[in-house]
């Protein structure tokens, strides 16, 4: 039987270049030695804005980056499954929640980060949830007691809000990063009370 010798990781390699490799068009980090070429790829996250109820399901971060601030069940796909059944993975993980998938709700492209994340729309399948290894504390709340202030990243704000947008809809293509700034729920609401023009 044929051995296998792990490949070092470029930083590791004494023997690592970087160069644009034949019949490429930008660098890559090679090896000297065999021409192995390193590529660097943006990474897929998957997440799922879960509801029951009506109620939003929100994790508080235990872990770096943004420890303690809130987010929707989300992370990097593993090897060997699917964008919706990472995005269920991460559900169970972060909220310990079972949940159906109903569509896909949103694709970000972040390129200045390297990340492609898709979202998911998902009702959960009871009222039970918990506390998973990554997370402080988890809730449910309405709309109008997410802590909007406290929210991890943009693209948790960006889901909610397409997800509210679309409720009662099924056929709709998913969402992507919005072109203007989302207004927060109290300017939605202190524009309902001011008399029209």
């Amino acid at each position: 039987m044929a051995q296998t010798i792990p490949m070092p990781l470029p930083y590791q390699s004494p023997f690592m270049t970087r160069r644009i490799p034949e019949g490429d068009d930008r660098e890559r980090d090679l090896c000297g030695l065999c021409g192995h070429i390193f590529y660097e790829n943006p990474k897929p996250i998957v997440g799922a804005v879960c509801t029951f109820e009506g109620r939003y399901l929100l994790c508080r971060r235990g872990i770096a980056p943004q420890k303690g601030f809130w987010a929707v069940p989300g992370g990097f796909m593993e090897l060997g499954e699917t964008s919706e059944q990472g995005a269920m993975r991460e559900v169970w993980e972060e909220a310990c929640a079972r949940i159906r998938i109903d569509a896909l709700l949103a694709l970000y492209n972040l390129p200045q980060i390297g990340h492609v994340h898709l979202v998911y729309r998902a009702e959960m399948i009871g009222p039970e949830y918990g506390v998973g290894p990554e997370s402080e504390e988890v809730a449910l709340f309405d709309w109008d007691d997410i802590p909007w202030e406290h929210l991890a990243y943009p693209h948790v704000a960006w889901s909610l809000h397409h997800h509210r947008s679309l409720i009662g809809h099924k056929d709709f293509a998913p969402r992507g990063i919005p072109s203007e700034p989302m207004q927060e729920p109290s300017a939605f609401k202190a524009a309902a009370e001011c008399p029209a023009p």
